[in-house]
């Protein structure tokens, strides 16, 4: 099979990924979900206009002359409106959120006025509106603030509580089930036996999934055996995974086993192998609902290959707004060699200078196998297939990685 363009295979492995379900959680479990539909407010906020300061509640036209002497007919407190009228010459007492009374148009602060019994004297001349916030200058009952597709945020919470809405429409989480396949792997704290090297992209896996808000479910380690690798196939199906991810065995020698294994389950394998540099021995297929992403076993192709398609294909299925990851212009700050007819993805370092420009700084060694330059990177610097050899300060563009 050809090698298959880097925009090709992203394509393929999001064609036909709907939102999943919808649901229903409540407001302090919604943080992070992706709304289902538009949500609109349920109320006016504020229903009422109120005082932004303390002070008194008066008819600006009564106190424009500094020196203007009134008299204080009651008080307003947040939550106990005051139940007459501020007629000519008269003021109110009121606090931070106290409801305006009817016939006062203005708010003078307490530190503008001299108070000397039942009446007070201003210092400062009021003006219409002044320290007044009107009904509804927030929101009006019925109108959307919160769209379809929005990942929460804390603040989305907030407001989502203002508007009163004690539970929130949200899509259901991917269930990403991660799969690890290699004689030669041993968890962390176990010292390796000759040959064996200790499981780390698993580990990498899960948080960039869990980052992404999907629910995941740790497979474990599968012998290089078709029975084992296919066991772990069928338990990923058997527990509802809306996405299959295996890393290693994508390969061609005699103990990768993951592609034979996912045909004689079923998957109906869409590609395998992709025109990019780490990731080259990529898999996509589908088995029934369950979504398969064969991922390499080498450590940096595998978080790359995750960020690149897992990530995309978790937003669409989350049914977020935006799925894609955001190219930035930047320039590079050291020269690159020519490219083949691959697709790179340089790990780099990024400097902000002083004017603004972005720059990128490809780290010394881009072997797939090397962690430590992965996790000093901020960014995959992206190189067309066949460019020719650029030097520092030409212009290319950057994926952001997670922080």
């Amino acid at each position: 099979m050809a090698l298959m363009p880097v925009s090709n295979a992203l394509a393929s492995v999001l064609a036909g990924a709907e939102p999943l379900a919808e649901e229903a959680v409540a407001l302090e479990d919604a943080f992070h979900r992706v709304l289902a539909r538009d949500v609109a407010a349920l109320r006016t906020q504020p229903p009422q206009a109120m005082s932004a300061m303390d002070g008194y509640a008066l008819r600006a036209a009564d106190a424009d002359k500094i020196g203007s002497r009134l008299t204080v007919i009651g008080e307003v407190a947040a939550g106990r409106p005051f139940a007459g009228t501020v007629g000519a010459g008269e003021a109110v007492r009121i606090f931070t959120g106290g409801v305006v009374p009817g016939g006062a148009d203005a708010v003078v602060i307490q530190e503008d006025t001299i108070a000397e019994g039942k009446h007070i004297t201003v210092k400062e001349a009021a003006a219409t509106g002044r320290h007044v916030r009107p009904a509804g200058v927030d929101f009006a009952e019925g109108a959307v603030l919160l769209r379809m597709g929005t990942r929460l945020t804390d603040r989305d919470l907030a407001l989502a509580a203002a508007m009163n809405h004690p539970h929130l429409p949200v899509r259901s989480r991917p269930k990403v089930a991660i799969l690890a396949t290699g004689d030669e792997l041993v968890m962390p704290g176990i010292t390796p036996g000759p040959g064996q090297i200790v499981y780390s992209n698993g580990y990498a896996l899960h948080a960039l999934a869990r980052s992404e808000g999907a629910e995941t479910i740790d497979l474990g380690i599968a012998a290089d055996t078709l029975e084992a690798t296919a066991a772990g196939i069928r338990r990923a199906r058997d527990l509802g995974a809306d996405i299959l991810i295996t890393t290693g065995g994508a390969s061609v020698g005699d103990h990768d086993l993951v592609q034979q294994a996912l045909r004689d389950e079923g998957v109906a394998m869409a590609f395998w192998k992709i025109a990019m540099r780490p990731g080259k021995p990529m898999m996509n297929g589908r088995l029934g609902a369950m979504r398969v992403l064969g991922l390499p076993g080498n450590p940096v192709s595998s978080y790359v290959c995750g960020f690149l398609f897992m990530v995309p294909l978790i937003r669409a299925l989350s049914g977020r707004s935006v799925i894609h990851h955001h190219r930035e212009r930047a320039v590079l700050g050291a020269s690159v060699g020519g490219n083949d007819q691959r697709e790179d993805y340089l790990r780099a370092r990024l400097e902000l200078r002083d004017d603004g420009t972005l720059v990128a700084f490809p780290v010394n060694h881009q072997d797939s196998s090397l962690l430590s330059n992965l996790a000093a990177a901020q960014a995959l610097l992206v190189r067309a297939p066949f460019a020719t050899k650029a030097e520092a300060g030409t212009p290319c563009d950057v994926l952001r990685l997670p922080v």
